[in-house]
């Protein structure tokens, strides 16, 4: 990654350079930890132990030859770093700039593809809460690297294939039948679980789960008809909530895409040497490990270690992936392990690029949520009662506003508000969710940062026709400095979120810029002069435009996140 993304911290990065021979990559960019000190601080470290001098004295030297130029006023030393200051009039120029373009973060990534893999549900089960992490997470993910000009392919990689789907075939001609019609997602799960309640005590039922998976895997048709039947049902179900999120799969291939592939990479592993029989299974014995990686059981069926490798090999034939990211809870971080290590002993060096990006359990109520732990939750209730939650407070706050527009406002909202709860969180942090926190107006929440967005709206509406020109030399307050300071951010905070796969970063960075933005507005309740709606035209113009700038970054950030943005609330 880049020292730094905005021109006026990589000249800063570019001054230490020039003076010291350090590549300005190798340079941190930081902010010194007072605001009076300066804007951008650069520590003098790894320069100074390449000079064989101590960093103070290689930060007194960088500033006392330093000169003035058009991104930076003054250089000052403090111990090991430089201090610099930016050209406040050129810096609200430039974000003005990036305003207008509605795009914040700059494309320092479009050499790069990445893959992601995030959501996979098990098809013929609800798409349940405890999914929403790994499918709000990865679509953030998403996001962030194509705000830097990544090449993105978000993956739903299907959990449709496996003896769980055998059980609920078996299941169906058990028990299902006319008086089924019309069958949903209901019925097929309920099926399921019906069958795993009594298989217990009944042998015979126990094998006919994997018997009829067997039958599937043999392209037995009538198997594959009700598959395929259950599989359809699913979809539509998993579909109408993305809309709802506003997610669209770049590709959609379950673990079965893989089937006809599963011969071939046994065949490549067998020639490569390292399958062996272990009790009847083929397996494969991995360097560091106590168990082994197991491919097929003692059946001949499959398992999902390999279809991974084979969905590994298509991603990277298909797309020479940069990064190939795997969004799954971190309970399955032995499988990644050990699918990479296998990758990587039968030769695939490119087993490097793919990483598992774990991420925490989430718990309602204090309780573990998710079909292991028996206690299934909805993601479409959740969403139904958080836009419940939030209703009746946009209407109390806009008696006028139609019906439609209110439904609309308050879908966003609720829905936002259950995003950005698991999104807060650092990723591996299990989330405790807390609906009365999740939806309210105040603290470290959702609504919060949709509704600073609705007041930048609400302030750009009430300024009136926007001026054509605004001259940033009328910025000269503290405060209008403390909102572009964090606004001369946005893209490294865009690239370090993509970088250590934390959208927590970005959703902490938006947080405060509404803190900043807030302070500023508010400082015009004590000092009318202060006020972004002052009389002197050139004054409301400069600070409408900061306004409208604080109101783009915030959309794209929301957007990023995969919030809405309102313009009322």
């Amino acid at each position: 990654m880049p020292a730094a993304s905005s021109p006026f911290a990589r000249a800063a990065a570019e001054a230490v350079a020039q003076v010291t021979g350090t590549p300005v990559d190798d340079l941190k960019v930081e902010a010194p930890p007072r605001a009076e000190l300066g804007d951008f601080a650069v520590g003098c470290f790894a320069a100074a132990k390449a000079m064989k001098k101590a960093p103070a004295a290689v930060a007194a030297e960088v500033a006392a030859i330093f000169q003035p130029n058009e991104l930076l006023d003054s250089a000052t030393s403090a111990g090991p770093f430089v201090n610099f200051k930016a050209n406040r009039t050129r810096a609200f120029a430039w974000l003005f700039e990036r305003a207008a373009e509605r795009s914040f973060a700059p494309p320092i990534a479009r050499d790069q593809t990445i893959t992601i893999d995030y959501s996979s549900p098990n098809i013929s089960k609800h798409l349940a809460y405890h999914h929403i992490r790994s499918t709000v997470i990865g679509h953030a993910l998403a996001n962030l690297h194509r705000a830097l000009g990544a090449k993105v392919v978000g993956i739903n990689h299907l959990g449709d294939w496996g003896t769980t789907h055998g059980m609920i075939i078996a299941a169906y001609k058990k028990w299902g039948g006319p008086e089924m019609e019309p069958l949903d997602i209901t019925k097929i799960n309920d099926l399921y679980r019906r069958f795993r309640a009594e298989e217990k005590n009944d042998p015979a039922l126990a094998a006919e789960g994997p018997a009829w998976f067997k039958r599937l895997e043999d392209g037995d048709p009538e198997a594959r008809a009700l598959w395929q039947r259950f599989r359809d049902i699913s979809w539509a179900e998993f579909d109408a909530i993305y809309k709802t999120l506003g997610i669209e799969f770049d590709e959609v291939r379950g673990e079965s895409a893989f089937e006809k592939d599963l011969p071939g990479v046994l065949e490549m592993l067998r020639e490569k040497g390292p399958i062996v029989v272990s009790e009847g299974a083929q397996v494969v014995e991995l360097e560091g490990e106590k168990t082994p990686i197991l491919l097929v059981k003692q059946d001949g069926a499959t398992l999902y270690a390999t279809r991974d490798v084979a969905a590994a090999l298509y991603r990277w034939n298909t797309y020479h992936f940069t990064r190939s990211l795997y969004v799954v809870d971190r309970g399955q971080a032995l499988h990644f392990r050990q699918l990479f290590k296998l990758l990587k002993k039968v030769g695939y060096d490119w087993a490097d690029r793919c990483e598992h990006v774990p991420f925490g359990l989430v718990r309602i109520g204090g309780k573990k949520t998710g079909s292991r732990a028996g206690e299934v939750v909805l993601l479409k209730e959740v969403f139904a009662e958080a836009t419940d939650d939030v209703r009746p407070r946009i209407r109390e706050a806009n008696a006028s506003m139609p019906d439609d527009q209110l439904e609309r406002t308050a879908s966003m909202v609720g829905v936002g508000a259950v995003v950005f709860a698991n999104l807060i969180a650092q990723r591996e942090k299990d989330v405790d969710f807390d609906m009365e926190k999740v939806t309210s107006l105040s603290g470290d929440s959702g609504p919060y940062l949709q509704y600073s967005h609705a007041r930048c709206a609400g302030i750009v509406r009430k300024g009136g026709e926007r001026s054509a020109a605004a001259d940033p030399a009328q910025l000269a307050h503290d405060a209008e400095w403390a909102v572009a300071r964090r606004l001369l951010d946005f893209g490294d905070v865009v690239a370090r979120a993509a970088a250590g796969s934390e959208p927590h970063i970005m959703c902490h960075y938006l947080l405060d810029l509404c803190g900043d933005f807030s302070r500023w507005y508010t400082a015009g309740n004590d000092d009318a002069s202060l006020r972004v709606l002052v009389d002197d035209p050139a004054k409301k113009a400069a600070r409408m435009r900061l306004v409208e700038t604080v109101q783009a970054a915030l959309a794209q950030g929301l957007g990023i996140l995969g919030l809405g943005a309102p313009d009322v609330m």
